[in-house]
């Protein structure tokens, strides 16, 4: 406890305060840009590398000792408070797990939480100076807006090491160089630093070294070289030294993170006795380029994978879902760092991670969140090689999701297309009925050409709409409905063709009916793709349509053939709900707009016109329930592989079950084969 001092709680104290208040006025905090941090004893540079002038990891000098600061509870509204210490305008981002690499010394603050509206990080709450339970490979940074502040003048200037840094990697072949097909895959290691590109002294290389250049340069694994060749081709070639003294562990995500040793300006001999470095590496299945390592990798067993990105608009990015228990999920992004992502990017045939995202920066998902605090060393062949904590349903929310951006080859195209499944012409909802996941791979005429989609080029952000599958199966039940009742239904076509003959306004129709939730977890609000000026106006409900179709609804035999079905136009695409932090954006009353807004979520109450399956007609027996979102990719998403979803139906005349519904893409291989081959499933009978 503190000691209370007397003059604290005096009567004369506090008379001599006031009087002191009144005399010389209550104090405001400066503007002047000359007082802030530096005047209170504290000095802030950002360090590490690689990096851009106006970012890395953030130190604080105390007490003669620079710090670092754990990234622990840090926000974008520290990083603001941040930045204007460093004589920026504000934040535009923060990065944990030690991006720029890890710091030395003490951990100055941990736990740190600020508004962003605070003059000095000395106004934010934390554990207290040097109070941390973190290690450096915690280390915070920032993203500053590379704008200074009107006036700044302060000591506190950035700090830039002196040491030269690698800004790029890339291989020369030894010859053909320019001829060669892309991508390069062997050759010198060539670095650029401020003065140009240089050669590498290959005394000491290793083979951590060659992992961490193929990993730059977005491959998933080196391999020997023959190093004769080139030592005889080098003696024929003038070569400029810049590097030497290269040591990596391998598990670094960039060359700039290893020890380097550079050459001086003065040093006369380079590499005496030497060679430039030279590696080779071996590609990933997307990127394969002669016939032999095509056949070579598929004569393989090509086992399911257990990890895949989901939501990124190029290859080697998206949100990253592991496969447990025959079912998909996503990892928390607790502890989510560079050496994890790492793991996931080489897993899938790319090379090191560029990033690594927190915060579903792409997209959130739906159902398990299977993974949390995953901490890999980076030389795993697979993140369930990992030490991780098994999720708890407090642990984490979707809103925490992990995502990558790995390294790829240059290939000279830039192909925009979901690795996991390539879009095609032909539609990829058939193939899910049919049971049968596919990889769209399409035409490859030349290793330069890269990858050609027969759609236009997906938008770097696009909606991704995901049915709530669960509600589908909580809320199905037959309603036997009058026909006085359907004739609005029956203008709008909701009901099955025998309707046309029946003997109106008598008799009945046979319903199932469902409640539809749909999200939109994507990174860009869906919109109708005609304006308003085309929407068509229906009297008899009283409300427009914007899409003709918007969804499918189909009952299906096991071998997929329809028995009956119904579709919903979008006469009201709107946010019904919202997340937390999201605000609704659409509603369809007044002839507003339509839409959903990333983040919320449209719902069709089960007792709404024409949210049904006119099942009339059909006999008993054991169905599949198929729903399909956007069916005709009328609007662009990120994601077409998870608008169908699927349930097991049984059927006996007077009652229906639904169960085990699912959405397209959330099961393993396996899980599926067992879902089309449930008992009853063969005969078509009950069972």
């Amino acid at each position: 406890m503190r000691p209370v001092s007397v003059w604290q709680w005096s009567p004369w104290g506090l008379w001599l305060c006031l009087l002191c208040r009144l005399c010389l006025g209550s104090p405001s905090p400066s503007t002047d840009p000359e007082k802030r941090a530096g005047s209170q004893g504290l000095r802030f540079r950002l360090a590490g590398f690689p990096r851009k002038p106006y970012e890395g990891r953030v130190e604080i000098q105390r007490a003669g000792e620079w710090g670092t600061i754990c990234d622990d509870d840090f926000t974008l509204q520290a990083a603001h408070v941040l930045c204007r210490e460093l004589g920026f305008t504000e934040a535009t981002g923060w990065t944990h797990s030690a991006k720029y690499g890890p710091g030395t010394g003490r951990i100055w603050l941990d736990n740190l939480s600020c508004t962003g509206t605070e003059q000095s990080v000395t106004e934010c709450a934390s554990r207290g100076w040097g109070n941390s339970d973190c290690t450096h490979d915690e280390d915070a940074g920032v993203i500053c807006k590379d704008q200074r502040l009107p006036g700044f003048k302060d000591s506190n200037v950035i700090e830039v090491e002196h040491n030269p840094q690698v800004e790029e990697v890339r291989l020369r072949p030894g010859v053909g160089w320019g001829r060669r097909p892309l991508p390069v895959t062997e050759g010198l290691v060539e670095v650029k630093l401020p003065d140009g590109w240089s050669q590498v002294c290959d005394k000491g290389w290793s083979a951590h070294n060659s992992h961490v250049v193929c990993g730059m340069l977005g491959f998933p694994s080196e391999k020997r070289v023959n190093t004769a060749f080139y030592r005889l081709l080098a003696q024929r070639q003038q070569h400029s030294f810049g590097l030497h003294g290269v040591a990596c562990v391998g598990t670094e995500a960039h060359l700039s993170l290893c020890s380097l040793e550079f050459y001086r300006a003065n040093d006369t001999a380079r590499c005496p006795g030497g060679a430039p470095a030279v590696v080779s590496c071996v590609p990933g299945p997307l990127y394969t380029a002669s016939s032999g390592q095509k056949k070579q990798q598929q004569s393989k067993p090509q086992g399911e994978a257990h990890v895949r990105l989901k939501g990124g608009a190029h290859p080697g990015e998206g949100r990253v879902e592991v496969l447990k228990a025959g079912t998909w999920g996503t990892v928390c992004d607790r502890k989510w760092d560079l050496q994890a992502a790492s793991v996931v990017c080489r897993e899938l045939g790319f090379g090191s991670a560029r990033e690594a995202l927190s915060g579903a920066r792409m997209g959130q998902g739906m159902g398990a969140i299977h993974l949390s605090e995953v901490r890999c060393s980076g030389q795993e062949p697979s993140l369930w090689k990992c030490p991780h904590k098994n999720i708890t349903a407090d642990d984490c929310s979707h809103s925490q999701d992990a995502a990558v951006r790995c390294n790829l080859p240059y290939t000279g195209v830039e192909a925009k297309v979901s690795h996991t499944f390539h879009l095609s012409s032909v539609s990829i909802i058939s193939h899910f009925v049919q049971g049968n996941p596919c990889l769209w791979k399409t035409n490859h005429t030349h290793s330069r050409e890269g990858w050609k989609l027969p759609y236009p080029s997906l938008p770097l952000t696009a909606s991704d709409l995901l049915l709530h599958s669960a509600l589908v199966q909580e809320t199905a039940y037959i309603e036997d409905r009058p026909l006085h009742m359907l004739y609005c239904a029956a203008e709008e076509n909701c009901l099955a063709s025998s309707a046309r003959s029946a003997n109106w306004p008598y008799g009945h129709r046979r319903l199932l009916r469902f409640s539809s939730q749909i999200h939109n977890l994507g990174r860009a609000d869906f919109r109708p793709k005609a304006g308003r000026h085309s929407w068509v106006w229906h009297e008899c409900h009283g409300h427009y349509h914007s899409m003709d179709i918007f969804t499918h609804y189909d009952i299906l035999t096991p071998n997929g053939t329809k028995v009956a079905e119904g579709h919903k136009a979008s006469f009201c695409l709107e946010d019904t709900e919202c997340q937390e932090d999201v605000s609704k954006r659409y509603e369809c009353a007044n002839f507003g707009e339509q839409g959903i807004t990333v983040g919320c979520w449209d719902l069709y109450r089960h007792d709404i016109d024409c949210q049904w399956i006119d099942i009339t007609d059909v006999k008993p027996g054991n169905y599949i329930l198929q729903v399909v979102i956007n069916p005709n990719f009328e609007v662009a998403e990120s994601d077409f592989t998870n608008n169908a979803m699927k349930c097991n139906c049984k059927y006996d005349g007077h009652r229906i079950w639904v169960h085990n519904c699912h959405i397209g893409d959330a099961f393993s291989e396996e899980a599926n084969r067992r879902f089309e081959r449930y008992p009853g499933q063969t005969s078509n009978q009950i069972i």
